[in-house]
């Protein structure tokens, strides 16, 4: 039965703020209509079961991901690889499910199915084209998994290892340039990804 004020959208809104704030494993259909202050069994409405939810929330994760295949494929590879990096950090909860859930709603496999034949069109086999997506975003996924998990909130250092400067020289002039702190991360980032995108190409 519909239910005044609820839809699909704002069963997936709640959706997000609770994995959000609580993670993934969190979600049940029973917590997720305690938020909305509805009966679990009115969401089966909207969205037919947990999987359809969680289809739900990769879909809304990538929605804000760039991905232009226009000019040198290697600039708009690392483009969705930035988008993609930007995405993950708005919603770390969603890690564990992107991590380990393939794309299979019709936008997602759309946005795949575009970005792999621009790469076919530049001479990948479409195995390759697949390999060369999935490496980023699995590139993406394992950065954006350390950032979140030991920087809360993205805006604090990670805490400093007990380095001594005489047994540790090399160690203790990185912590002292910044290692762990936001900015580190973002040139981490930028150094692996420019290795990364240079080092792929056809067979």
């Amino acid at each position: 039965m519909r239910r005044a004020g609820l839809s699909r959208e704002r069963i997936l809104d709640a959706a997000l703020e609770l994995v959000d704030r609580d993670g993934v494993a969190a979600l049940s259909m029973r917590r997720l209509g305690k938020e909305l202050g509805v009966e679990a069994m009115t969401l089966y409405y909207y969205l037919p079961n947990k999987d359809a939810v969680l289809d739900g929330l990769v879909d809304r994760a990538l929605a804000g991901v760039t991905v232009r295949p226009e000019g040198p494929w290697r600039e708009w590879a690392r483009a969705f690889a930035v988008s993609f990096r930007a995405a993950l950090l708005a919603h770390p909860g969603l890690l564990p499910l992107l991590a380990t859930r393939p794309v299979s709603t019709p936008g997602g496999l759309l946005t795949v199915e575009i970005a792999a034949g621009a790469l076919v069109e530049e001479g990948f086999s479409p195995t390759e084209a697949l390999h060369v997506i999935t490496t980023l975003a699995t590139f993406v996924i394992g950065q954006v998994l350390a950032e979140a998990g030991r920087t809360p909130g993205h805006d604090q250092p990670d805490p400093e290892p007990p380095v001594d400067p005489a047994r540790h020289p090399v160690l203790a002039e990185a912590l002292a340039a910044g290692l762990g702190t936001p900015g580190d991360h973002e040139d981490r980032f930028v150094y692996a990804l420019d290795a990364l995108v240079t080092g792929l190409a056809p067979r």
